[in-house]
């Protein structure tokens, strides 16, 4: 499941691309500020969880029969398992990638798992959970500046995409064509063309509402 997970990401960031339509190259596709970048591939994941998506697709490799309803049930009895120490080590990986990128300067003996050790404590970081991942590995922040000080923008993007589908999900039907078309126009085509959050509002008539990702991730 989680490789399918994967794949809706991915497939949404081509659609990013494949829908884009803007004149310029450096406004298209997802040439858009980091904060937006993440909100048309995890929006995508959603459709992955719905039964009529697994019924076409999931099938047995050798009898080719769909999921079976019972197995789709506990799918979505196990959805919320370790939400809390997901969310929990996700967060520390952001909050230390922006205390890290805060610092002016660095000593020659900058010790950083020092540095990670003695933040994570002055954060409260319960003791059975460490980071998602630890600063050696890190290649987000350390391999290129792309994400440098930016890890959040993957969870600022769940605030995002579980708004827009819930969008769907107030129509009756997550594949309802109108609302489709207004997502394809305002968050898959017009890349920075014109400001993210001016997208956002035109999409959804208003600013971003957190209660629809709290209520994703079981948290009220």
């Amino acid at each position: 499941f989680d490789d399918g997970v994967t794949l809706f990401h991915e497939m949404g960031h081509g659609h990013h691309g494949m829908l884009s339509d803007a004149t310029y190259r450096s406004l298209a596709s997802t040439s858009v500020l980091r904060d937006f970048v993440e909100l048309p591939s995890q929006l995508m994941e959603h459709w992955l969880s719905e039964p009529a998506v697994l019924k076409e697709h999931a099938r047995h490799h050798e009898t080719g029969e769909p999921v079976p309803d019972e197995l789709l049930e506990r799918l979505k009895a196990a959805k919320l398992f370790n939400e809390g120490f997901a969310t929990v080590e996700y967060t520390a990986c952001a909050l230390l990638d922006m205390a890290v990128h805060s610092l002016s300067e660095y000593d020659d003996d900058f010790d950083l798992a020092k540095f990670e050790k003695e933040y994570l404590e002055e954060q409260g970081m319960p003791q059975g959970i460490v980071m998602r991942h630890r600063p050696a590995h890190f290649a987000h922040l350390f391999a290129s500046s792309a994400y440098a000080a930016g890890y959040y923008v993957y969870q600022w993007a769940q605030v995002l995409d579980n708004d827009v589908f819930a969008a769907f999900e107030e129509t009756g039907d997550v594949f309802d064509p109108e609302t489709a078309e207004k997502c394809r126009k305002y968050i898959y085509s017009s890349g920075n063309t014109v400001a993210p959050q001016e997208l956002f509002k035109s999409f959804r008539g208003r600013e971003p509402d957190i209660s629809f990702f709290l209520k994703h991730k079981g948290l009220v």
